[in-house]
């Protein structure tokens, strides 16, 4: 593809830095959110992952946003697993659901750290044109405290009418 992807900007938003009725709750949760721009027309879905997937700002989630990229913890061997092929199309309503139950699993959030998650996070998923869903890494996906699926997820964000490709990650670290 000849379809470079440009990155436009970051939002990272660390629970910690909310006040839980519980100082546990927050946990180690955090919400990375990387807005690419793609200048061309791709041929497809696939071929915008594939793009992603090979983006410095891809890899940078998979080095656990300042662990050591050649460590344990979302290293090189979680980047080697992911291909296009292992994302899967979810519609608004179940990405809410996953997100909403990760953020709200100790407690409900704090209502300033709501309304950053609805204007960063689920504003930007309902305009998304197609989401998809890191969902099939397997047995390759576990690393040093349990599978990928428990506390975290991935998503993509397209859309192809204004050129826009957004990697949301929400994770405990």
């Amino acid at each position: 593809m000849q379809n470079e992807l440009t990155h436009e900007g970051s939002t990272f938003i660390n629970f910690r830095n909310y006040t839980f009725l519980d100082s546990r709750s927050p946990a180690f949760r955090w919400v990375d959110i990387k807005r690419l721009r793609s200048p061309g027309r791709a041929d497809g879905d696939a071929e915008l992952l594939a793009a992603l997937i090979e983006h410095e700002q891809f890899r940078d989630d998979y080095a656990g946003g300042g662990v050591l990229p050649a460590g344990l913890r979302h290293g090189p061997y979680w980047v080697s697993a992911v291909s296009p092929e292992v994302y899967e199309v979810i519609g608004r309503e179940k990405g809410d659901r996953i997100l909403w139950a990760w953020a709200n699993q100790f407690e409900d959030v704090p209502a300033d750290l709501a309304t950053d998650l609805q204007r960063e996070v689920f504003d930007r998923m309902a305009a998304a044109e197609q989401i998809y869903y890191l969902s099939k890494l397997g047995d390759e996906a576990l690393h040093d405290w349990g599978g990928v699926h428990s506390d975290f997820h991935e998503f993509v964000l397209i859309n192809r009418s204004e050129g826009q490709v957004v990697l949301l990650v929400a994770a405990d670290d």
